[in-house]
């Protein structure tokens, strides 16, 4: 053996479990990927796939929201936790029905920016179901694993099919043509039925779905992406990855005067801010008025980039100082309790303030998009200190990871209960009713969901909020939405008349 090559593996050997470097390319890891002795996709698997992509090109139509998309994620969910094993552990249901809930929120509010921030966090917290991970680093890859598996997918179904080939069971191909000839003979035929008789052609269109193929291109390219990923979530589910081992291992700690001083300080900048500023802080209405220059947005404003800046600061500290205590230290343990603690008491404080001064903005201006998600978020991260606060009294963040994107989740689905858009719409109503003031132009502007709130404001202000109000035809059993639906009845009973007023702004 050559001494370059001795020099090349006591370098291997000192680096240990880090990325490796074929070549020019960097691998993952070495044990990274998860051994799949098989290493060929289950003729099930290929089997829910197909029929999770055929179920997407058929209902599911990416601008209207619906019940496909339910019904879409729910096929994904069974091709990956019902076709492969290991069976999922009672972790992995919770959040694949946590995924669908989230899902599920598209069949119930018409709002298409709150049903976005539902179908994006169904996707990470279904990615999280897959793959798992205990990191900030482990959850961040897992929400994005799907995008990692397209060449390993490939030859993974590629290997299945070829043992579908030489098998002696039904052949995949077989099947497709019998479905297509069924399908064929089904339209045909049924097709004269239907224009022999009003009453089968009725019978008919309940039992075969209707669907109105306007982009079959698009449908078809939709249907096979919804495909791949279903693929996708069951090879992850054979061959989950560990991505916890690709972060930062845990730092050195130090003495503990290099870590308390800096808390100490910023413990004792934080009371004094809080203590000098309480008049600002709990000021509310009488501040505003008694204070020269300041206007209800600016005080709202001022404490919401408060409250985003001690944010930061304090999940950066907290991630800093965890790592550089001695946790066999009884007194370093006490020390970084008290220090730590503090901190997230008083950057509470500063949460309850700030959602006061957002509580005093919508009073004054009403209700808004924009408002009312700040409100929520706001409070999600208070929650988010009181994990914090939580980990560190028992110094242990092990969890807090998951409790935090379990806390985003049931956050989320809590605000979808809220229904935002039916929420600013009531709020705005009272506001009208107690002040005559109103902003029709934005009322104009919500989702089906706010129809019911809408509807209970005196003529001309209904007719005027509610003109132009899309509520769908309600054709296809597959665009089913319950707030389009609502909406639909409350119109057809009391139809939008003419717009006879004109409203300032509010």
């Amino acid at each position: 053996m050559s001494a370059e090559t001795v020099d090349r593996a006591a370098t291997g050997a000192r680096r240990g479990p880090e990325t490796v470097r074929v070549g020019r390319r960097w691998q993952w890891p070495r044990g990274m990927w998860r051994r799949d002795h098989t290493s060929v996709a289950p003729r099930a698997t290929l089997a829910f796939a197909l029929g999770a992509g055929a179920i997407a090109s058929l209902i599911l139509q990416v601008t209207v929201v619906s019940v496909a998309y339910l019904l879409t994620g729910a096929a994904v969910a069974a091709t990956a936790f019902a076709t492969v094993r290991p069976r999922p552990t009672r972790l992995q249901i919770g959040a694949v029905l946590g995924a669908l809930a989230l899902l599920a929120v598209a069949a119930v509010r018409g709002a298409e920016w709150l049903i976005t921030l539902c179908v994006v966090a169904s996707w990470v917290v279904g990615s999280v179901a897959l793959v798992g991970g205990w990191t900030w680093t482990g959850l961040a890859l897992a929400s994005i694993a799907l995008w990692f598996t397209p060449v390993r997918v490939t030859g993974w179904v590629r290997r299945g099919r070829a043992r579908l080939r030489t098998g002696r069971g039904v052949k995949p191909g077989r099947v497709a043509a019998v479905a297509a000839i069924s399908a064929v003979l089904v339209l045909v035929f049924g097709s004269l039925f239907v224009s022999a008789d009003p009453q089968f052609a009725e019978l008919f269109g309940a039992v075969v779905p209707d669907v109105r193929v306007t982009n079959p291109v698009g449908r078809l390219i939709l249907g096979f992406l919804v495909m791949g990923a279903a693929l996708a979530a069951a090879y992850l589910r054979r061959r989950t990855p560990r991505f916890d081992a690709m972060a930062p291992r845990p730092g050195r700690p130090v003495a503990r005067w290099e870590w308390a001083v800096p808390l100490g300080l910023l413990d004792l900048l934080f009371a004094g801010f809080v203590a000098v500023q309480l008049r600002v802080l709990f000021g509310g209405d009488g501040h505003v008025q008694d204070t020269d220059n300041l206007t209800y947005a600016d005080y709202a404003r001022q404490g919401f980039w408060q409250l985003t800046a001690v944010t930061v600061l304090t999940l950066v500290v907290i991630a800093a100082a965890v790592r550089k205590v001695d946790r066999r230290d009884a007194g370093d343990r006490l020390y970084a309790r008290l220090l730590l603690g503090a901190l997230c008491v008083l950057t509470l404080v500063i949460v309850a303030s700030a959602v006061h001064r957002m509580s005093l903005y919508e009073s004054e201006f009403g209700f808004t998009r924009l408002r009312v998600s700040v409100m929520a978020t706001e409070l999600w991260l208070g929650v988010v200190f009181v994990l914090l606060l939580v980990a560190g009294v028992r110094l242990s963040a092990r969890w807090l990871p998951r409790a935090v994107m379990a806390s985003a989740a049931v956050g989320l689905l809590g605000f979808a209960a809220l229904n935002p858009d039916g929420y600013i719409a009531e709020r705005n109503a009272q506001r009208y009713a107690d002040t005559g003031d109103i902003d029709v132009e934005y009322l104009r502007g919500l989702s089906v969901d706010a129809v019911p709130a809408l509807d209970r404001l005196p003529e001309p202000a209904r007719s005027c909020a509610l003109i132009g109000m899309d509520v769908g035809d309600g054709a296809a059993w597959y665009e089913y939405n319950h707030a389009r639906s609502r909406a639909r009845e409350i119109l057809r009973a009391r139809p939008v008349g003419e717009c006879t007023a004109r409203y300032s702004l509010g």
